[in-house]
């Protein structure tokens, strides 16, 4: 899965209670941490995405009935040159 990637190398820190019990079970912490890692950004980015298409639509609901940017500078610019 991950052939051909550079790697590159981080700690974590656990006591020797935690250290115990993951020796005992047989996973792959590098493969398991890494496919958590990966799944919060996944996560993250997503609430990301949402919250960003809220303040969009939040925008947008407060623009309607509203004179357009392009019409605003249109009328000021008539109103200085009259």
């Amino acid at each position: 899965m991950y052939s051909n990637t550079s790697m590159t190398v981080i700690t974590v820190r656990v006591d020797e209670e935690t250290k115990k019990m993951m020796e005992s079970l047989e996973i792959n912490w590098s493969e398991f941490i890494r496919q958590t890692v990966r799944k919060r950004i996944r996560e993250d980015r997503g609430k990301n995405l949402a919250k960003a298409v809220l303040i969009n639509e939040r925008l947008r609901r407060r623009t309607k009935g509203e004179m357009k940017a392009e019409d605003i500078v249109r009328k000021f610019r008539e109103e200085r040159n009259a």
